[in-house]
């Protein structure tokens, strides 16, 4: 059971995956945007690639929880993925999900800080390792079967 993570721009969209087990995010790509259609197009060719069975997409709030002037970018952007999903026959049964993306961005230059990554570095990766963060904080709060449970 795969799990798609992106972390959706004005300008780029950070894209993450699960190991088969859904506990472990891992950095994929950083997608240039060219439009919504393209890119919503090269989000389904990954959950092709990796046989992911749910896309979590960082939701942009404000600090105080409301809606931005991205949030609703990011909403479009959804609404074509899910529209390009059901029409597409096989993946029609994938779901897509928000996480709260607030800080994924801070914490993520925080990891790369830490890495002693150099700034000009830090900028190509940035958006890919804020997608690991946010997929990591979806695969953290889901439910966990125990080796032991039949």
């Amino acid at each position: 059971m795969r799990i798609l993570g992106l972390d959706v721009g004005s300008k780029t969209v950070g894209v993450a995956v699960s190991d088969p087990l859904g506990v472990i995010a891992t950095g994929v790509t950083t997608i240039e945007r060219v439009g919504i259609r393209k890119d919503t197009g090269k989000v389904i060719d990954y959950i092709k690639e990796y046989g992911c069975e749910t896309v979590v997409i960082g939701l942009p709030l404000s600090l105080d929880g409301e809606d931005s002037v991205q949030t609703q970018k990011v909403r479009d952007f959804r609404t074509m993925l899910e529209n390009k999903l059901r029409s597409s026959g096989p993946l029609s049964k994938v779901k897509v999900e928000w996480q709260d993306e607030r800080y994924s961005t801070v914490e993520a230059e925080e990891v790369l800080i830490e890495a002693n990554m150099s700034r000009e570095d830090r900028k190509k990766i940035i958006d890919r390792q804020a997608a690991i963060v946010i997929l990591q904080r979806y695969l953290d709060r889901m439910p966990r079967k125990e080796e032991n449970d039949e």
